[in-house]
């Protein structure tokens, strides 16, 4: 899918599971998927479809108790460049519904990963088990803010293709500048998500 930009490993890092997140669903050690190579690639019209089949198989196999899929992340705005993972945010209203949802996604070839400290709130699942991630799951409450604020940003950048633009000049800036370097490369983007949170009225 497209042409990759060479990427190098990095470490990744822990946060302490909400009360929601069971010793199952929460995973204690250094196993992130930000632990995988950091690679950009130009915008794949493919990715569409992946979701599609992504947000399918993520309904078929919940039997109801999964109610919304979204595709979020770089992704999912056209023509921009981005990591070659396709971003979903998968929801469930009932407590009791939450691990039943988490197992249900792990048949689908995909592991549980300890979630960024963005994430913290939710159950943050890769696939494939083995090897580098091509797409990831975040599992998350409805009514959590996480699931309006990745929407919210969403939409904006879909919106507006220049600040879409600016957010990958960025992003491929900064990957350069720090040789590929995960930790940089992610500080960079929080930066300017920070500020387009707050524009936005969701910091």
């Amino acid at each position: 899918m497209g042409s990759p930009f060479v990427g190098i490993r990095s470490p990744g890092f822990i946060s302490d599971p909400p009360a929601h997140l069971n010793h199952r669903t929460f995973v204690t050690d250094n196993d992130s998927d930000d632990a995988g190579l950091v690679r950009l690639m130009h915008h794949d019209a493919r990715w569409k479809q992946e979701f599609e089949q992504t947000r399918s198989g993520l309904f078929q196999c919940s039997e109801g108790r999964i109610n919304q899929v979204h595709h979020i992340g770089s992704t999912a705005i056209s023509g921009l460049i981005a990591r070659p993972v396709i971003d979903v945010v998968a929801t469930v209203e009932a407590l009791e519904d939450f691990e039943d949802a988490a197992l249900c996604i792990e048949g689908l070839n995909f592991r549980r990963v300890t979630p960024p400290v963005w994430a913290k709130s939710a159950c943050v699942l890769i696939k494939p088990r083995h090897g580098d991630p091509t797409h990831r799951v975040l599992l998350a409450f409805d009514t959590d803010p996480l699931v309006t604020a990745t929407i919210a940003v969403r939409d904006h950048l879909r919106g507006y293709p220049e600040v879409a633009l600016r957010f990958e000049e960025t992003k491929v800036e900064q990957w350069r500048q720090g040789d590929g370097d995960h930790a940089s490369y992610e500080a960079e983007k929080s930066l300017f998500f920070q500020g387009l949170h707050s524009q936005l009225g969701l910091a």
